[in-house]
Order: C-alpha cells, then structure tokens, then sequence
C-alpha cells in the first residue's frame, strides 16, 4: 500500500490529468456493467450501496475493473470490490465491473435486487454481461422496479433457468431477421434453430445496450460528458480490502 505522500501525489496527477479526460470505450475481454438513464451519480452510489468514491480518469477506472476481473484469484472476492461509476454520458451513468454480473452464480439475485431500486427511483436500469472474446451474453432489463427481461446465453448449463419476462422487442425483431419465430417455444423448435439463436444471442449484450439508450463499449472522446467518474468501493471492498497493482492513468 502507498505512504500517505504517495496516495496524495497519485491523486495530484489524476487531478492534472482530468482536466484532459474525454470518454473511453470499455476495453475488457469480459464487460459487466449496470446502466441508469440518469446524470445522478451520488445517488447512484448512494442505492447501490458504495462508498469511498475517488475521481478517475477514464483509462484509470476501465483498467482498475479490468485488472480486478482478470486478476482475481478463482473462489475469492476479489473481482467484487472495486466498480468504476462514469460520469454523466448522454443522460446515462454506467457502473462497469464484475460485482455488476446479472449472471454470475452469487452476484445476479443482488443484481436484480439492486437494479429493481435503481429502476424504482430513476424509472429504468439495466445490467449486462458481455464476452468480448464470444464467451456470450445476458441482459436484466427493470423498469419501474419491477422485471421486464432477464436472459442469459453464456454456454452454462443452467442459462435457462435464469430467464424471467418475454422477449424484448429486439430479441423479437432478431428471432425474424434470422428466419426463427419471434417467440421461441423449445417444443417447436430444431436444434438448428436452438443453436442458431444461441450463437446470435451471444453478441447481442452490447446490441440490445445501444437500443435501449447507450452502452459503455460505444463511447468515445466524442460522447458528451458531465462530471467525473470515479472508482468506488462494493460491501465486498469494505470488508475485504482491494488488490494491489499497477494502473494506467
């Protein structure tokens, strides 16, 4: 850990370069992040829970989740307890890192829980996965706190059974682009057309992002921009303390 000069030098230097930062795409092989139509960063820090908020440039907060995604040692925590909360882009503030999974075996009932108070208090909130690498996809759409959509296709044997609401109007208008039935009911369908959906619905995260109102793998120095972001710490932080490591700025 830093002496207390070097945390006080370290914080100089973002302050120096913020007064630079545009916006930067997420660049992560595996992209979790949670999505509120709202410029209201403190409260969407005070809902979730978070605390300890520390201005970031954009490269800083999309390497510390990255880093913290990848690094983490299989079973542990550590993946959970840092998330980067962007500033205000085009109306929306975005929360990236893994502890935003809607997917992962521990984290997607908190999700859903935390995305149904976002969507209580600001109207509407997503969570996404996203595998840049084609390890899949899953969407929680939540509106007025209630579920509008859950679905999930990362290749897990249980993706079905996470699956709440009926198809988004995009999974719908994709179903037909593909020549499938805009609802699918596994009784009537080939496996052709199983593994059809299944391959397109791998991609379909960021997609589905953008249809509903942005996405932070779109951004770039060219997005309108309000505020700061910072990196915040989870309940798992708090408890456990966050890695150690070498960022870019």
């Amino acid at each position: 850990m830093l002496p207390a000069e070097g945390v006080a030098a370290v914080e100089r230097l973002i302050r120096v370069k913020l007064a630079d930062d545009r916006p930067a795409a997420s660049w992560a092989c595996g992209n979790h992040w949670i999505a509120v139509p709202s410029g209201d960063q403190a409260g969407i820090i005070g809902t979730l829970g978070l605390t300890d908020p520390r201005p970031v440039t954009f490269a800083l907060g999309n390497d510390i989740v990255d880093s913290d995604g990848h690094d983490a040692d299989p079973g542990s925590h550590d993946g959970f307890t840092r998330v980067f909360v962007t500033p205000e882009l085009d109306g929306r503030t975005f929360v990236l890192g893994a502890w935003c999974d809607p997917c992962d075996a521990e984290r997607r009932e908190d999700v859903l829980r935390l995305c149904t108070l976002l969507g209580s208090r600001y109207g509407h909130a997503e969570a996404y996965y996203y595998g840049a690498q084609s390890d899949g996809s899953a969407w929680l759409v939540t509106e007025h706190g209630k579920v509008t959509r859950r679905y999930c296709e990362t290749g897990e044997g249980e993706d079905e059974l996470l699956t709440l609401g009926d198809p988004l109007p995009f999974e719908r208008t994709r179903r037909e682009e593909l020549g499938l039935r805009p609802v699918w009911d596994p009784a009537l369908e080939s496996e052709d057309d199983a593994d059809e959906w299944k391959w397109a619905a791998f991609h379909l995260a960021p997609e589905i992002a953008e249809h509903l109102g942005g996405s932070p793998l779109g951004i770039g120095p060219e997005t309108a921009s309000r505020g700061v972001g910072v990196i915040a710490l989870t309940p798992y932080g708090v408890v456990q303390g966050v890695p150690a490591g070498a960022y870019r700025m």
